[in-house]
């Protein structure tokens, strides 16, 4: 950071460069042209879409098409592998937004999660043949479709599920002739196997009954063997990937089958073979873009408190007085392991008191979300005024030394221009994503986390959200900042030390729960309620902390004081968070 005009350069760069590969690759460099829709659906509910357009469909020469639909707390982008090697096979592609998810109008669930509006509207185009129309779906997408092709018996040819079932909330039941032309794609170690199929064991669900009845025989189903007739549309296939549930999108094995079976039950297309695959390339160019991002908030932030205005926050931290000894490894273990060991139990909590979404906390799962937070953070609040008033206040540690006040008095003056601050690096950040948005119909991106633009519902869903995540990150960068900062680290030093700190539990948590998974079992606490959906989540915590701890620790050193640093990251993680999580309350 001795030159913060060549780190912005560089972010800036990552971005573009990010962006531009982002592009080439989704629009298969000029071939495919991709459309940002919005449409109109059962009960005034307004839908978004992306259309993926093959070079050379037009009204006269029209395309076979594909529907494709994304799972629960995803958006139309999850889909982009299946829909770029879809349409780069000659298919025009609908990725829809469900109800209550991405740009689509709330509430989640409603209309058939949006399956048989986005099938209708597909269907609507002039471009599209008509008689060769395909559905695609992963895990509840998969139950949108399934619920299109129930309300549309005749509308469509074959479908594929990826990850997911028939017969599961809301989506009809399947039978030997329903749906017609059906692929499953389920992985070896898919998380839901349970809710999905009945059965425990993910290898094992072709020998449960509810499959079994499915394929139209009493036997167990065996994967990559064809059951009945593709000219009778009762053509069953299960393949299984080598993956989990959320593993599905970053797999050219599990991608590879659903572009197999549509060769073989859908005329048309070019026929490119379903190895020829490119679409990790814009995986790899909105992970670019996603770093450069992250990285761009340090020179801003630098380069604001360099200006007149900012320059009073530029102040040295007070001498440490935090833990030392095995006082610090203490804290430092209570401060890894507590928020992960206590997610599984406490993100029910919402449920257990009957806590439903209203207008002002519209999201369920961000809901279950600050309900753990919030209660990590009073935990937090109590040990530390326990170590304070027991331990510390002997040293005559005081506010100062915690990066709470100035002179032992708070400076009201100084924690506005800080909360400015963190606002407009916010802002500079939000900018590039709307310039990766407008230029390149882009977001920043890598697997299930996303960093997309707020529509104007979700921007004012935020304004509920950051109270509580100020809370959490408030009580985070205290606790760094006042008792387990090490004295005469350097900055880089102290970004390491603490993303150690704020990762290493949930990368535990992970591991705890998925290695007997991977070893052919189960999740460790499958029958925790929701632990398959969360386990999901606590995925993306790993970047949410990572990108928590870096801003954190930059911010409270250049500052001296914690106010900064929690004010950006609390704006950060619920700009992400709101804008990446279904709305589950009718507006």
């Amino acid at each position: 950071m001795k030159h913060p005009v060549r780190m912005l350069i560089v972010s800036l760069a990552l971005i573009f460069v990010g962006g531009l590969l982002a592009m080439l690759v989704q629009t298969d460099f000029g071939k495919v042209k991709i459309k940002d829709l919005r449409f109109m659906g059962s009960n005034g509910t307004e839908m978004s879409a992306l259309l993926y357009i093959p070079q050379g469909v037009t009204a006269k020469t029209p395309a076979p098409g594909i529907l494709a639909i994304h799972g629960y707390i995803n958006s139309r982008e999850t889909q982009d592998g299946f829909a770029i090697e879809f349409a780069r096979r000659g298919y025009v592609v609908l990725a829809a937004d469900q109800t209550g998810h991405g740009y689509s109008d709330p509430p989640a669930f409603a209309n058939g999660y949006g399956g048989p509006d986005a099938l209708a509207y597909l269907r609507s185009l002039d471009i599209v043949d008509k008689n060769n129309v395909g559905l695609e779906g992963h895990s509840m997408g998969g139950w949108a479709v399934g619920i299109a092709a129930g309300v549309f018996p005749n509308d469509y040819k074959s479908l594929v599920l990826e990850g997911s079932s028939t017969g599961t909330l809301g989506a009809p039941d399947g039978t030997p002739t329903f749906p017609r032309n059906f692929a499953l794609v389920y992985s070896k170690w898919d998380e839901f196997s349970q809710l999905m199929w009945l059965t425990p064991v993910p290898g094992n669900i072709g020998q449960g009954q509810k499959l079994q009845t499915v394929f139209g025989t009493t036997s167990p189903v065996v994967p990559g063997k064809l059951y009945g007739s593709i000219a009778d549309g009762t053509a069953r296939e299960w393949f299984q990937p080598v993956t989990t549930h959320p593993g599905d999108h970053l797999s050219t094995v599990a991608i590879g089958y659903a572009i197999s079976w549509f060769q073989q039950t859908l005329t048309g297309g070019n026929g490119l073979p379903p190895s020829n695959q490119i679409w990790y390339w814009k995986e790899i160019g909105t992970l670019i873009a996603l770093i450069g991002m992250i990285m761009l908030l340090f020179p801003v932030g630098q380069l604001l408190l360099q200006t007149h205005y900012f320059s009073e926050l530029v102040e040295a931290s007070a001498p440490s007085k935090g833990a030392a000894g095995v006082g610090w490894w203490v804290a430092a273990f209570l401060f890894v392991s507590i928020a992960p060991l206590l997610f599984f139990p406490f993100i029910n909590i919402p449920a257990d008191l009957k806590w439903t979404v209203t207008r002002v906390f519209p999201q369920d799962i961000n809901n279950t979300i600050i309900a753990w937070t919030t209660l990590i953070g009073v935990i937090d609040v109590a040990l530390f005024l326990l170590w304070h008033f027991a331990l510390n206040r002997k040293a005559k540690a005081n506010g100062d030394h915690y990066g709470l006040t100035w002179g032992a008095k708070l400076n009201w003056r100084k924690i506005g221009k800080s909360f400015l601050l963190a606002f407009l690096v916010a802002f500079a950040a939000y900018a590039t994503l709307m310039f990766s948005d407008y230029f390149f119909k882009t977001d920043f991106r890598f697997w299930v986390f996303a960093v997309k633009l707020l529509s104007p519902l979700q921007l004012q869903i935020t304004l509920s959200y950051i109270i509580p995540f100020i809370f959490i990150f408030f009580m985070d960068a205290l606790l760094v900042f006042g008792e387990l900062r090490r004295p005469n680290l350097s900055l880089a030093k102290e970004m390491w030390l603490n993303w150690v700190l704020y990762v290493l539990g949930y990368v535990a948590l992970l591991l705890a729960e998925y290695i007997p998974l991977l070893a052919g079992g189960t999740l460790l606490n499958v029958n925790f309620p929701n632990v398959p959906l969360y386990s999901i989540v606590a995925f993306q915590l790993v970047p949410i902390m990572t990108i928590a701890a870096l801003v954190t620790t930059f911010f409270n050193r250049k500052t001296g004081h914690v106010y900064a640093g929690a004010f950006l990251t609390a704006m950060l993680v619920t700009w992400i968070v709101v804008a990446s999580t279904a709305i589950q309350f009718a507006f």
